[in-house]
């Protein structure tokens, strides 16, 4: 026999030899058994911390390759890349855009009940902040049902919307993986949140119900808490100032090197804003060699201009 002639193993048949692929059942049970754990603890949870109705419940599972599932769940998503050093070097979390956007209205203010289903979007960095902190909470049950109260603490990556991401190239996004759904509604609003694992390591562990979840917070140390990031995430500020106005003939011959003046000829008046929303009525001036604007009037108060930039 020459070496062309050499057989070789069916791929699939291969990674089922090896642990990197499990039979539809076994990996539909351990899926199920992780979505029960799931939907025991994390609406308890949510309920003590954030004073809120969340509904969670297991809502099937899915199998392929580690990037296509992530890819194939489209965009407008908050994934975060996790690590437990003693059960998975790679696990993502992922979360509907939807159920941040109404849990950050829910905890600046607005009633449950009044809250519409928001349109899917990339979520903004202060959305992104709180994204973290609802990935921290299921990861923390998740760390109990895998590794016990004594495992390691999970390493959690910054949340980031789907349309940012890049794959590695370290071969990782050709895993067999397991994608688990669960469905998570806040009043009217239904949306979801997933984990995908690689299936090696999810036919490995052995999933236990925890006995308590970490103390849960107050929903007033919650609030504080969502406060808290809400004043520390950076927005990104724009300024704007009013020209003179031009004859449309004139600004069509608008050239590089051309000049147009400021409307105004004392102080100059400059709108600040941040995500759309108006903040601020400053004047323009110069520190040294930089350009500045100085604050002379707010478009609100304190509170209010926090709702308005997170909304």
């Amino acid at each position: 026999m020459t070496v062309s002639e050499k057989p070789t193993f069916d791929p699939t048949v291969l990674a089922r030899l090896t642990g990197q692929l499990g039979d539809r059942e076994s990996v539909s049970r351990l899926c199920a058994k992780l979505g029960e754990v799931f939907a025991e603890f994390l609406p308890d949870l949510f309920e003590s911390e954030l004073g809120l109705d969340v509904a969670v419940s297991y809502a099937g599972f899915e199998t392929g390759r580690y990037g296509a599932l992530i890819s194939g769940l489209g965009g407008a998503m908050a994934l975060s890349d996790c690590e437990l050093r003693d059960w998975s070097p790679q696990f993502t979390l992922i979360c509907d855009s939807p159920f941040i956007i109404t849990l950050v209205e829910n905890m600046l203010g607005a009633a449950t009940d009044a809250v519409e289903e928001p349109e899917p979007r990339p979520l903004s960095k202060i959305e992104l902040d709180v994204a973290a902190m609802i990935f921290a909470r299921i990861a923390g049950v998740l760390k109990t049902a895998v590794g016990g109260e004594n495992s390691y603490e999970i390493l959690q990556g910054a949340p980031y919307n789907a349309e940012e991401r890049r794959a590695p190239e370290d071969g990782s996004e050709q895993k067999h993986a397991a994608l688990v759904n669960m469905a998570v509604g806040i009043g009217p609003v239904l949306s979801t949140f997933c984990v995908v694992v690689p299936q090696s390591v999810l036919l490995k562990t052995v999933i236990t119900s925890p006995r308590a979840v970490q103390p849960p917070k107050t929903r007033r140390e919650w609030s504080e808490q969502l406060g808290e990031q809400v004043r520390r995430s950076k927005v990104t500020l724009e300024a704007r100032i009013r020209l003179e106005s031009q004859k449309l003939e004139t600004i069509s011959r608008l050239a590089v090197g051309d000049v147009i003046p400021f409307q105004d000829k004392a102080d100059v008046r400059v709108d600040v804003s941040a995500n759309g929303t108006k903040l601020y009525v400053c004047e323009f001036g110069r520190s040294g060699a930089r350009y500045t604007v100085r604050v002379k009037d707010t478009y609100g108060s304190q509170d209010e201009l926090l709702q308005d930039i997170v909304g």
